[in-house]
């Protein structure tokens, strides 16, 4: 139904420092999986957004990796490192924001640097400084008089000070105005891009992360139903207005901006404008959902 490359457009799975192999994990027995079947190579110095619903399975992805969740089925590694055999080697390569920043109001973000650089020997309290101040932000200033865009730069600061070579973002846009996302993303990818460092993105909002990202996860109901390069998502599909099908296979169909209901084509006849990376993820999300069946035909 949805496409799927295992790769994301290039990556050779023995050398991609993220890999799912075959991932599952639920709960509690007899309750639905919250993720099954994941399978999965992050490319190295890519920036991949991790997209879907609430529920969909991307923060028990993105914990599992970080070894907060032991999976049922399958493994998952870090630069090669099975998180489950060794996690403690595995997490020291890792950088991670979290959706909640878990910062100490009374802590000046100085402060949090230190600490930091008190856990992980290894971490760059003057690299992290820079990019504090990069974003307006003094080190003598006190959490508790940050704003919420500020404390997400303070947390991505931590994160980017450890200098790992993969970084795992869990939904750091989630409470951010525009404004603010658009600076957490510009100091993101600014330093990823410096540091050849690799990158997780989880989101709901795609329109932000488009131009951020070189690829997309797409997670509906904890199955993988798309991993492809931006590129390739858009050049290969094409939204066209459910009414026009004409028995034509559709993967889903959705309803778009003003009303009309569109469907999801997998084509790359340029005959046809290209897809937005929107369009594509709703259509992939529509098909796992009965509301996206479309009238004449579903792939």
């Amino acid at each position: 139904m949805g496409q799927t490359t295992r790769d994301g457009g290039g990556a050779n799975g023995r050398d991609a420092p993220l890999v799912a192999e075959r991932v599952g994990r639920r709960y509690r027995r007899g309750q639905p999986w919250a993720i099954r079947d994941v399978d999965l190579a992050i490319p190295r110095g890519s920036i991949t957004a991790l997209v879907g619903p609430n529920g969909a399975g991307k923060s028990t992805l993105i914990r599992t990796w970080m070894g907060f969740e032991r999976p049922d089925e399958g493994r998952a590694l870090v630069e090669g490192i099975d998180v489950g055999r060794d996690r403690t080697a595995a997490v020291h390569r890792l950088g991670y924001v979290p959706q909640s920043t878990a910062l100490y109001r009374d802590l000046t973000v100085d402060d949090h640097f230190r600490f930091a650089a008190v856990q992980r020997p290894a971490f760059d309290r003057a690299h992290a400084l820079e990019r504090a101040r990069a974003a307006g932000i003094g080190p003598e200033r006190r959490v508790g008089e940050l704003s919420g865009g500020e404390q997400a730069q303070v947390a991505l600061a931590i994160a980017l000070g450890t200098r790992s070579p993969v970084l795992l973002l869990d939904e750091p846009l989630a409470s951010l105005d525009p404004l603010a996302r658009r600076e957490f993303l510009h100091v993101l990818v600014d330093d990823v891009r410096t540091a050849g460092a690799t990158a997780i993105l989880s989101s709901h909002i795609v329109s932000d992360i488009e131009h951020a990202c070189d690829a997309v996860i797409v997670l509906a109901s904890g199955r993988l139903a798309l991993h492809s390069t931006v590129a390739e998502a858009r050049a290969s599909h094409r939204t066209i207005p459910e009414a026009d099908l004409d028995g034509r296979p559709a993967i889903g169909c959705f309803y778009g901006t003003e009303g009309t209901r569109l469907a999801l084509v997998q084509t790359k006849d340029r005959a046809l404008p290209e897809s937005t990376l929107e369009e594509v993820v709703l259509g992939h999300l529509a098909a796992r959902q009965p509301a996206g069946d479309c009238r004449d035909s579903v792939a």
